[in-house]
């Protein structure tokens, strides 16, 4: 078993106040920059930023579908922490200045299967992960340029 990491990141001509702010939504950007990927959201607790208790299904795949209960943090000014508490998985957004904006960087990590399967999914699992992140910053790109 190893930990398997997905990345993924975008600078958007917004400022990083503004990006955070947004990223910390819940109730309104983040639920407009899902995808297909995303199923049942609902936020359960707070809604902006720190406390907040969102749920949502992740479908990676047809087969590979995760349950997701995310309590969520903040650390220092510059990132936003979401714990999945039914699972090893840990996403963390950070927002930095940039010469035209904000860089947003998210990066996902967990505790990957074991033997063949675990080595597939560190093999795939980052990859189109990183495709459902490049979608979403696409979509915040778009929210914040109105």
């Amino acid at each position: 078993m190893g930990q398997v990491v997905a990345t993924a990141e975008k600078t958007l001509k917004a400022s990083p106040e503004r990006v955070l702010d947004a990223l910390g939504d819940y109730t309104g950007v983040r639920s407009r920059m899902l995808t297909e990927h995303f199923s049942e959201y609902e936020v359960r607790e707070g809604g902006r930023g720190e406390g907040t208790v969102v749920h949502w299904k992740l479908a990676a795949t047809s087969k590979r579908v995760r349950d997701c209960l995310v309590d969520v943090s903040t650390r220092g000014t510059d990132r936003l922490v979401e714990n999945d508490t039914n699972s090893s998985m840990v996403t963390t957004w950070t927002v930095s200045p940039a010469t035209e904006g904000a860089r947003v960087e998210v990066m996902t990590t967990w505790d990957g299967a074991g033997g063949i399967g675990g080595f597939f999914e560190r093999l795939f699992a980052p990859k189109g992960l990183q495709r459902i992140y490049d979608a979403q910053l696409a979509k915040l790109d778009s929210e914040l340029a109105t």
